[in-house]
């Protein structure tokens, strides 16, 4: 996994281990008879390997319910298979251009097997491997085992602790520059900026919705001109150490109107709402109804158009989410979002958003910026 200079220690062979043997234990109480495993955040996670490119050429991790792992690669890529952290705990198979890579693949598979798959498998990858092996079946990894990366160890929740400080430091600057007379686009790319300087390695998304285009929660930064008495919401989030950091601030430029105020007010109640009810088993789907609870009694129901939260770690978006129905039980270690919101169609826009992970007594939070209005210029 990448890391960055003075960050913390590299994942060890044995963490991969321990996380090999944690995926076949779960894939056979799942009555699977193994993972199939393909470039993306799974193989980052099982095996701390990235192949240089991803192309056409088949890469696959077979991680059986019983048995030893096996890591298929195209020769030319053998020697960086084999120095990843995980090398030494697979048996690694290699094929040569002008070969029948799924052939090779299927001398790996049960002819009847029942295999989860990486959702990142490209669709070429996975007809490949039916037409060899007919007899058999493949479902989604993360239908079949949504909780495969969901509960995040110390060292994990070490680094999205530091990923969501460095977002922190970011927003703390951000909210120092002039913003009324600049563009979305330049307030955007002086938050990547800031992202970067403060140690991510990748800067996933810089929502910065202003007046009106802060009622879209997925709004791109524009040329938009920022203006005085807009509402403008922040959004941004990358990787940092390998691990995702995603925040949410609404600020203002100048004085706001009552409605602003009553408006971030609520959402301000909601998410600390939902924050309090963060508990070990506690549903999922309860924490997005308690901050929709908070919204709808204000009268802005019909607003709230998005879940309350998403998982984060390798990736900016994965398991649990924090939605109705969604009756998975919140365990420590899960790490997620926690970001209510009311959209005002043609005025404004208002979200909040920590990342938040379950302690035994609770919830803790991975962000420390105020949730206050914070007035900008």
């Amino acid at each position: 996994m990448s890391e960055q200079p003075g960050g913390p220690p590299p994942f060890t062979a044995d963490d991969f281990a321990q996380r090999l043997r944690r995926a076949a234990e779960t894939a056979g109480r799942a009555g699977l008879d193994g993972l199939l495993v393909t470039p993306g955040p799974d193989l980052l996670y099982l095996a701390g390997y990235a192949p240089v490119a991803i192309t056409e050429r088949i890469t696959m991790l077979v991680v059986p319910a019983g048995g030893e792992p096996r890591l298929l690669v195209p020769k030319l890529e053998r020697p960086d298979a084999e120095a990843a952290p995980a090398g030494s705990n697979l048996g690694i198979v290699d094929w040569t251009d002008g070969s029948d890579p799924y052939a090779a693949a299927a001398s790996l598979l049960g002819r009847d097997g029942r295999y989860a798959i990486s959702d990142s498998a490209w669709a070429m990858h996975l007809l490949g491997l039916q037409d060899h092996v007919p007899g058999a079946s493949y479902v989604s990894m993360t239908t079949a085992l949504p909780m495969l990366r969901a509960i995040k160890d110390a060292d994990e929740i070490d680094r999205l602790a530091a990923a969501g400080a460095a977002a922190d430091l970011a927003y703390e600057e951000i909210v120092k520059v002039q913003f009324a007379g600049r563009s979305e686009n330049d307030v955007g790319a002086e938050l990547a900026r800031l992202l970067r300087r403060f140690g991510h390695s990748q800067v996933d998304f810089t929502v910065v919705g202003s007046g009106p285009n802060g009622a879209n929660p997925h709004h791109e930064i524009g040329p938009r001109i920022i203006e005085e008495g807009d509402m403008v919401v922040l959004d941004f989030g990358g990787l940092k150490d390998g691990y995702g950091s995603d925040t949410t601030r609404t600020v203002h430029v100048g004085e706001p109107t009552a409605k602003e105020r009553e408006v971030h007010g609520v959402v301000r109640r909601a998410q600390q709402a939902a924050f309090e009810a963060v508990r070990p088993g506690v549903e999922c789907q309860e924490i997005d109804r308690v901050a929709r609870a908070v919204i709808t009694e204000a009268g802005y129901g019909e607003y709230f158009i998005h879940r309350v939260g998403h998982g984060i770690g390798l990736t900016t978006h994965e398991p649990p989410y924090m939605v109705e129905g969604e009756t998975q039980i919140l365990e420590p270690g899960m790490c997620f979002s926690i970001e209510p919101g009311i959209y005002l169609p043609g005025q404004f826009g208002v979200r909040i958003e920590d990342i938040v992970t379950v302690v035994p007594d609770g919830g803790r939070r991975l962000n420390q910026t105020p949730h206050r209005m914070q007035i900008v210029h």
